[in-house]
């Protein structure tokens, strides 16, 4: 609807511009004989046409310039704007004194052509020197702070926005990570997501409707906790779904998209997106088990396999215990063999240690007296 006002508008202008430009040519080029009517048509079409390309131009630099400044961090944004109008200040007081010469005929057209020409050099050259040294300025807001020197010096990148998926509210985890300072930077909640958990709260499958009113209740108390932390973002993209949409949103705000869906992590990554699959980092946080380990081990249910025996670690590690079926429910050591890392976890392979598993002397000694007790029964 704008990019379609944009491009109305200059044809518009344009061809306004050339209707009542006729009066404004040159006497030798319009005289009695002159069809003045259509000299006007041609050059309101003219005019017109120039317009519709110069609205082509200026809809494609409005784009460009709308994605800079959603993905531009806010410190390079401020500093490149002090530089341009640092460069249009110092433009105009380099123009004031050739402005206010006394020039006459047509070197008078060199004022406002000179005035436009410094403008637009000052002001991009204010705008490039910013972009580069802008964020020493930090030093003079807060010159005693570590970050802003780090940040200025371009040791330490500010932190991105953490656009939160649907999987991740409903999820939990998000709270604790938040707490523990996992997470840095704005977090922000789509209004689409919060629309799909309204839809989850009221469905009538009873899982589904604790799931949304979990994920609500997680919102509330982040919005308690956190206050102007938590942004909404009220922006309506088209797109087939919630996914589409936060894509589309990650794409807009240059943000770190935090999910627990590996397909939509997958596509992320596919389209050069930052992202954070939890599921990973879960992973990546898990204790490392090395082959040759001892763990004492609980056998909690079968394997597939025909001897296997299944127990699972603190962190709900699945260990496949060789030859382990009948010790189901007992607490036996092992030995770790191997570990084979798979997309959902991780899973470690195990067997029996044997030299534990030996009986005491006291057994054998008990096992030894009972037999010789019962030789002299025998005898009698």
């Amino acid at each position: 609807m704008v990019d379609s006002l944009i491009l109305v508008l200059f044809v518009v202008s344009g061809a306004a511009a050339g209707w009542m430009g006729v009066h404004l040519l040159p006497p030798g080029l319009v005289n009695e004989t002159t069809d003045v009517e259509q000299l006007r048509v041609i050059l309101t079409g003219s005019a017109g046409g120039i317009g519709l390309v110069a609205g082509f131009v200026f809809k494609r630099l409005r784009v460009r310039l709308t994605q800079q400044v959603r993905t531009m961090p806010t410190d390079l944004l401020v500093s490149r704007a002090l530089g341009l109008v640092l460069g249009l200040l110092v433009a105009n007081l380099l123009l004031l004194p050739v402005l206010l010469l006394p020039l006459s005929g047509g070197v008078v057209l060199l004022k406002p052509l000179l005035a436009v020409i410094s403008n637009v050099f000052f002001g991009i050259l204010g705008s490039n020197l910013a972009a580069v040294h802008g964020r020493t300025l930090l030093r003079l807001f807060n010159p005693s702070s570590t970050e802003a020197l780090l940040v200025a010096d371009g040791v330490l990148t500010p932190a991105t926005a953490k656009i939160l998926d649907t999987s991740v509210i409903i999820d939990g985890r998000i709270r604790g990570m938040l707490a523990c300072g996992l997470l840095e930077g704005q977090v922000i909640v789509a209004e689409t997501v919060i629309s799909e958990i309204q839809q989850l709260s009221d469905s009538t499958n009873i899982e589904k409707r604790a799931k949304g009113r979990r994920g609500l209740k997680l919102l509330k108390e982040l919005r308690e906790t956190y206050g102007r932390r938590l942004v909404i973002n009220s922006t309506r993209y088209d797109g087939a779904g919630t996914d589409d949409r936060l894509l589309q949103l990650a794409t807009d705000t240059g943000g770190t998209l935090v999910t627990a869906d590996f397909n939509l992590a997958q596509v992320a990554e596919v389209k050069e997106l930052k992202v954070m699959n939890l599921s990973e980092l879960v992973i990546a946080l898990r204790p490392e088990v090395q082959p040759g380990d001892e763990l004492n081990l609980k056998i909690v249910r079968e394997g597939k396999e025909a001897t296997q025996g299944v127990g699972y670690l603190d962190d709900g590690t699945m260990v496949v215990v060789n030859d382990a079926k009948e010790l189901i429910g007992q607490r036996r050591p092992v030995v770790v063999t191997g570990a084979l890392q798979t997309p959902t976890g991780r899973m470690v392979f195990a067997r029996l240690d044997t030299k534990s598993a030996k009986p005491a002397n006291g057994v054998k000694t008990k096992n030894k007296a009972s037999s010789k007790a019962a030789k002299p029964n025998e005898r009698s």
